[in-house]
């Protein structure tokens, strides 16, 4: 199954290729496991989400320990009919048949509570997506029911629901609503944006 994810890092700041540059050495554990092509509107990273969201998580928190204001946008997806499979995308997270939302709820919860802590607040913002399939609000209430027990949540938006904490659990509650909810082999898209340092907290 194909999964990656299309992702821009804004640094709000004249110096903004010197923070970029800056932290893309926190993506150098993940490169023997990721696919990498860059152009010059985004980065496409190809590989299964126990590595992408963890490399997305590092580089988002090594430019934002530059104290400047930094966004991280993404379109992330899995299972896009459109794709051809790649071997680099191989995971367990999707063998075997898709267990009740109840257990899948706990096995989330239990997850974003081993998370790391960064050290680095930030705030998100998603809507999840799951394509195709006649229970697929069941899927999507499912990961709200989760996110806003997630520890991270703050509140339900237009169209989105926000999150805020440490970028540890911030990204692996993102991680766990992209692999927890929807079919294993199914379409699920994640729009995401990811703010830290911003002046409107002051």
């Amino acid at each position: 199954m194909f999964s990656g994810a299309q992702i821009s890092l804004y640094p709000m700041t004249g110096d903004f290729v010197g923070v970029i540059v800056g932290a893309l050495g926190a993506l150098d554990p993940y490169r023997d496991r990721l696919r990498v092509e860059t152009d010059d509107i985004s980065t496409l990273l190809v590989g299964p989400p126990e590595v992408l969201f963890p490399a997305m998580r590092d580089l988002f928190a090594a430019a934002s320990r530059t104290s400047v204001h930094c966004v991280l946008s993404a379109a992330i997806s899995r299972g896009c009919p459109g794709e051809p499979d790649d071997a680099i995308c191989n995971s367990t997270q999707f063998d075997g048949p898709i267990p009740p939302l109840t257990e899948r709820h706990a096995a989330a919860l239990a997850a974003v509570a081993t998370a790391p802590e960064l050290g680095v607040h930030a705030v998100a913002q998603l809507s999840l997506y799951v394509m195709g399939q006649g229970d697929h609000m069941d899927e999507i209430y499912g990961s709200i029911g989760f996110l806003k027990a997630s520890g991270t949540f703050e509140r339900s938006k237009h169209f989105a629901t926000k999150l805020s904490g440490d970028a540890g659990a911030l990204f692996s509650t993102l991680e766990q609503a992209f692999c927890r909810f929807g079919p294993p082999q199914g379409h699920v898209t994640i729009d995401l944006t990811v703010s830290a340092n911003s002046p409107s907290l002051g």
